[in-house]
């Protein structure tokens, strides 16, 4: 995806950019009131790339970022899986690949998924998505949103795709609500895990390019018994109303990142250019519309990515103008720092997934534009 998003609250435009961000330069900062100076933010300067994230099929676009807590299989502690939304010709909805990054910028390849190979149904194939996990055991859980051709009158549902610590698949979760799924998260508590899952379409395609307000945030509730794969019990639609809408160059545009807080999710509404609340988020039965309004506008361009940061703020990043912005639950924005700098507008399309380190005190972001993971930190 390579967007710029207006920041209004549904207007929506997408552009190519195709420029780099020059790595290793001082993240601006644009501090927002006094309390900036105490964001997890204030101190975080420096923007360094850590490694391309294209692999040997030439895989491009990476979205999907996740820290490995644990080491098992081919998964290392510390390190970074991430997903690539393209394929080498640049089609959207094409990407097969997931790799892993050490924090000093090694790369392997975690794995490489054969559409015509699955356990399960997958309808449309694999593209990959930002919904990236792992979850205890080394099971990786990633989104697919596949077209036929790069363009959105082509996109299909997909699924879930459940891969092991060794990066082969063993199980796909489709149907039951899952149409696009766009960005996850999740918590796990003894056997049961809850996937949180956004997904953008919901009558999107047939919508032709107009706004449709039934974008879904999804509750899949998994099991796990011994070494066989999470099984999945129950789905419960906890959000819903969001807009969502197909784009010529960005494919789809639609709720994204989630991050949970305490039993409050928070959504990035891209469409609406605002963060919302869903109350209650592990044990609701019905849905909360599009949740409470926490922040809307300001710093927010097209908020994409959404990570919660140490002592529970939220992080966000724009795909408007390349920026990192930092809100706290009861709204205010605190920071913001730029990420990218290149493009027209500055900075837009380059950013989307993000992730805190194990550490607390960097952020790893993917940059579209150049097709790298990068870092900020002190």
């Amino acid at each position: 995806m390579r967007i710029r998003i207006r920041a209004r609250l549904a207007a929506t435009a997408a552009v190519a950019v195709t420029t780099i961000l020059s790595v290793g330069m001082s993240a601006a900062a644009a501090p927002v009131g006094p309390a900036a100076s105490r964001a997890f933010l204030g101190p975080l300067q420096r923007v360094s790339a850590v490694a391309s994230t294209v692999p040997g099929n030439g895989d491009q676009n990476p979205y999907g970022t996740a820290v490995v807590e644990r080491s098992i299989g081919n998964l290392h502690r510390g390190n970074i899986l991430v997903s690539n939304f393209n394929n080498s010709a640049n089609l959207q909805g094409k990407g097969s690949t997931l790799v892993e990054v050490s924090p000093h910028g090694q790369v392997s390849q975690f794995a490489q998924i054969d559409a015509g190979n699955l356990p399960g149904a997958c309808p449309g194939g694999v593209g990959l998505t930002t919904a990236l996990t792992i979850l205890p055991g080394g099971w990786v859980v990633v989104g697919s949103l596949p077209t036929a051709d790069g363009t959105s009158t082509t996109a299909q549902a997909g699924c879930l795709l459940v891969l092991d610590s060794q990066g082969r698949v063993r199980e796909t979760f489709s149907g039951d609500g899952i149409k696009g799924p766009w960005d996850m998260t999740a918590v796990s508590s003894g056997n049961r895990t809850d996937l949180f899952v956004t997904n953008v379409l919901n009558g999107t395609v047939a919508a032709g390019g107009n706004i449709v307000n039934r974008g879904t945030v999804l509750r899949i509730a998994l099991r796990r018994h011994g070494d066989e794969p999470p099984r999945r019990v129950d789905t419960t639609v906890i959000g819903s109303g969001f807009g969502e809408t197909t784009d010529q160059a960005a494919l789809v545009i639609g709720p994204t990142g989630v991050g949970l807080r305490g039993e409050t999710l928070y959504v990035a509404d891209t469409v609406g250019n605002r963060i919302t609340a869903i109350p209650n988020a592990l044990r609701r039965h019905h849905s909360a519309g599009i949740g409470r309004i926490v922040s809307t506008d300001r710093q927010l361009n097209g908020p994409l990515g959404l990570a919660i940061a140490p002592g529970g703020n939220i992080l966000t990043v724009n795909g408007g103008d390349g920026n990192i912005v930092e809100t706290t639950p009861g709204g205010r924005q605190v920071a913001v720092r730029r990420l990218n700098a290149n493009g027209a507008p500055p900075g837009a399309g380059a950013l989307f997934g993000l992730a805190v380190n194990l550490h607390r005190d960097k952020v790893y972001f993917v940059n579209n534009a150049s097709n790298f993971l990068d870092v900020l930190s002190r």
